[in-house]
């Protein structure tokens, strides 16, 4: 039975006096749960704030991206050394910001993959196409391709070190939703296809839904047995719809 995870992506967003607040209120809404991983992904600057409050917790916490670089002249980069310094146990690869507006190639997003791997942190391999491609019936064409440059890479072994978050591009910020029924549809075909190499990584590889989750249609997606939790945007950012998203996957 793989146990739901709910993380938190801030994006950009945070202050060291707000964020205080928002950890100490997650910290204190999810000492009842016990059926539910919680982690929340902040900005590289709020690691050491983020590690402070939540350390020796159920609160787990990662980054948003990271350089596919060990290190060297890099100017502006984050190495999976240095987050490991802070403790993080995630970071988000290939979210579909870093694809569209910085141009993250399927093979940079690879790279990326193998270099968080190797230094233990665990990976949350973000995939999701465009409404262009949605409505052209490219789905699972543009969803499989993602995929198959981390296979590419580092075979299909490593995904039982990882996550997989779905994110229709179509429904992150925009306040449309795909159907519980549209989500499952392309989880269980993420899970078929690694199925296919190794029966035993797809099961028990959480495959998170992201895209516009609110505490109003949780429960409906984590209710499908391929949803195994939720990559949370704009909710992450208020306690209480954070907490109830948590609450959510707990049932």
């Amino acid at each position: 039975m793989r146990q739901k995870l709910v993380a938190g992506n801030w994006k950009m967003h945070g202050g060291l006096k707000t964020n205080q607040q928002l950890l100490q209120d997650v910290v204190a809404g999810v000492a009842g749960l016990r059926n539910v991983a919680v982690a929340v992904c902040v900005p590289f600057p709020y690691l050491a704030q983020t590690q402070a409050v939540l350390s020796g917790t159920p609160v787990a916490w990662g980054a948003q991206n990271l350089s596919e670089q060990a290190q060297g002249a890099f100017t502006g980069e984050v190495s999976a050394s240095m987050l490991q310094d802070f403790a993080c146990r995630y970071v988000l690869v290939g979210h579909s910001e870093r694809r569209a507006i910085y141009g993250e190639t399927d093979s940079l997003v690879a790279e990326k993959f193998a270099a968080a791997l190797a230094s233990g942190l665990r990976p949350v391999l973000c995939v999701g196409e465009t409404l262009e491609q949605r409505d052209a019936g490219k789905t699972l064409e543009v969803v499989f391709a993602q995929i198959d440059a981390v296979l590419a890479r580092v075979g299909v072994a490593a995904f039982s070190g990882a996550v997989v978050a779905y994110e229709p591009v179509w429904a992150i910020g925009t306040g449309r939703t795909a159907t519980s029924a549209q989500a499952q549809e392309v989880h269980a075909a993420i899970r078929a296809k690694l199925a296919k190499l190794d029966a035993g990584v797809a099961e028990g590889l959480q495959i998170l839904y992201g895209g516009s989750v609110k505490p109003g249609n949780a429960v409906e997606l984590f209710s499908m047995p391929d949803i195994d939790g939720g990559l949370i945007g704009g909710a992450s950012l208020v306690a209480s719809d954070f907490l109830a998203i948590c609450a959510a996957a707990e049932k």
